[in-house]
């Protein structure tokens, strides 16, 4: 699902405007975008948890010339995904392991 198919769901789903929806999309992606760069977790409900962790610098090797690269530290998003989100995504497996 790309931005636009999730914009007129959410237009539809709640009677309103696909430029209002557009515009709480936005929203949402640019609290979430604030609270990540500020070293905050986010709990998304049913769904999982966005947080940030520290990668550490690294030795790295060019595939192609075998060289060795340094990599720099950095931070990166990470998510979690929550047990509802999980089962809902294997229910049929889990009929099907019930038979």
């Amino acid at each position: 699902m790309n931005k636009q198919e999730l914009v007129l769901k959410v237009a539809a789903a709640n009677d309103i405007s696909k430029k209002q929806a557009e515009e709480v999309i936005d929203s949402v992606a640019a609290t979430i975008t604030e609270a990540l760069v500020a070293g905050d977790d986010i709990t998304l409900p049913g769904i999982g948890k966005l947080s940030v962790v520290q990668r550490a610098a690294r030795t790295g090797r060019n595939p192609q010339t075998g060289e060795e690269v340094q990599i720099a530290a950095k931070r990166a998003p990470k998510f979690g995904a929550a047990k509802a989100l999980k089962d809902a995504l294997n229910v049929k497996t889990a009929k099907a392991k019930k038979k």
